[in-house]
């Protein structure tokens, strides 16, 4: 058995080994989505390891790496070992050899999120000095038992005190600057530095009164994917955030709305995703460890 980094190692190899890794996981990825996904989330081959036996992975880290929170960080974006070798702790090999090799790069920080009935990995993360800092529930719902908004027009939407509100398709340098509309920080691959990764796979709708942004949200409408939706609390209760989630069901070609990675604690969020009918499905810790 040897490891080492992912560079140069042809990405077929590396989709043959998620595949078999993560074969009785729910959810399935082809190779486009794969490679979509791992775009989104600053894959680096260079700073990705695994632990190969006679010529194939065997387990591996897909690591992505950016700026969280103005730290620079590195993010396992994929960790998985093959059903004949679990039990044999070549994660935590993997994750151990890796170290050395992300702080040469001037990594800070490690970080990840797993689902919190995965109790075996969660323990494992904590031995390895992994902290969990926040926990995030995510949300998934059929798009047609979704309680989207009966309206009239296509372009205005009244409601209390009659305000009207203009929806149009905006670019995403529109709303970088728009952190006080948020109440919680979206985690990594909701943020705006991953999203802009793939640009191309997502449209940003912004609510306009007169020429004031008053909500925005954006989505992934091939795989359904609400990856943010904010509003301004100068403009809120009145039914901004309701639109914005029926523009976005409208332009949906998945068959599912997802929303991954609302914090626990914010109620706002949380109770609005309730009241439109998605569905919680369950949730997750991130974790972090300071290199």
């Amino acid at each position: 058995m040897e490891i080492k980094s992912l560079a140069n190692v042809d990405f077929d190899l590396i989709y043959k080994a998620f595949n078999l890794a993560f074969a009785d996981y729910e959810v399935k990825q082809d190779k486009k989505q794969l490679l979509k996904m791992l775009r989104r989330r600053g894959f680096d081959p260079d700073l990705s390891f695994a632990a190969f036996d006679n010529n194939q992975i065997i387990a591996f880290t897909l690591n992505g790496i950016g700026s969280y929170n103005g730290i620079q960080t590195a993010y396992d974006t994929g960790t998985g070992t093959l059903k004949d070798y679990r039990g044999k702790g070549l994660a935590s090999e993997v994750f151990k050899y890796s170290i050395p090799y992300l702080k040469k790069k001037g990594i800070e920080q490690y970080l990840l999120e797993v689902l919190q009935h995965n109790t075996k990995a969660v323990s494992v993360y904590k031995n390895l000095g992994f902290k969990v800092t926040r926990e995030f529930n995510y949300f998934v719902q059929k798009k047609e038992d979704i309680g989207i908004i009966k309206e009239k027009g296509d372009q205005v939407f009244k409601e209390k005190r009659d305000p009207g509100y203009l929806i149009r398709q905006i670019d995403i340098e529109r709303v970088e600057s728009a952190f006080d509309y948020w109440d919680f920080c979206p985690s990594w691959q909701n943020g705006f530095e991953s999203i802009k990764r793939a640009s191309g796979d997502f449209i940003v709708l912004g609510a306009f009164y007169g020429s004031t942004l008053a909500g925005y949200c954006v989505f992934e409408p091939e795989s359904g994917d609400l990856t943010q939706i904010a509003v301004d609390p100068e403009h809120r209760r009145e039914g901004i955030a309701s639109r914005l989630l029926n523009e976005a069901v409208k332009t949906n070609r998945s068959d599912v709305i997802k929303i991954i990675n609302t914090d626990i604690s914010c109620d706002s969020m949380n109770g609005f995703v309730e009241s439109k009918g998605i569905q919680l499905k369950g949730k997750q810790f991130e974790m972090v460890k300071k290199l």
